[in-house]
């Protein structure tokens, strides 16, 4: 499968500046983000994925956008591949009002208010990356597979430390 981080948001452009939270919710995607995401689009056109598996933060999902415009595949949602809720950014949008957004998505596998309201131990986010490990190897689709997620699950899950709009491939069969 691959990994990929979502492109810049407005968060990652205020916060990687003054290293303070900005105090931004849910943000979206810079110019440069929404540029990252195109060039995702274009590289990823020729890897044969056949399904994008997407985090509920407005981010992500505007970075699958053109992904999944270019290759017609379906979108799974899911929380288990969100953020580590621990800034202003990890509040996310009520399932409801992403419904209205992104009306061609189906969002019933999360519940309206999906994101915690504290911040997550690591041991919460490590509980996640090794459940959905196990979901994605029993998945027959695991190695066509695109992954549109957040920095510190990626980290936790695969071990490394992707910028935004970059992506690793990764096996879910091997444990780190």
């Amino acid at each position: 499968m691959i990994l990929l981080r979502h492109g810049q948001s407005q968060f990652n452009l205020h916060f990687t500046a003054t290293r303070k939270d900005p105090g931004i919710p849910d943000p979206h995607l810079t110019e440069e983000g929404a540029a990252q995401a195109l060039a995702a689009a274009e590289a990823l056109a020729a890897e044969d994925i056949r399904q994008v598996v997407v985090s509920p933060y407005t981010r992500a999902l505007q970075t699958a956008a053109p992904i999944v415009e270019r290759l017609g595949v379906p979108v799974r949602i899911t929380d288990l591949v969100r953020e580590r809720y621990h800034f202003s950014c990890d509040i996310g949008s009520k399932a409801s009002d992403l419904r209205c957004t992104w009306s061609r998505h189906d969002f019933s596998a999360i519940e309206e208010n999906w994101w915690p309201s504290e911040t997550e131990s690591t041991e919460s986010v490590m509980e996640r990356a090794a459940r959905f490990r196990a979901e994605m190897v029993e998945d027959e689709l695991w190695r066509h597979t695109l992954v549109v997620s957040h920095w510190a699950f990626i980290l936790t899950l695969s071990g490394e430390n992707l910028q935004n709009g970059t992506w690793v491939r990764y096996d879910p069969s091997v444990v780190p």
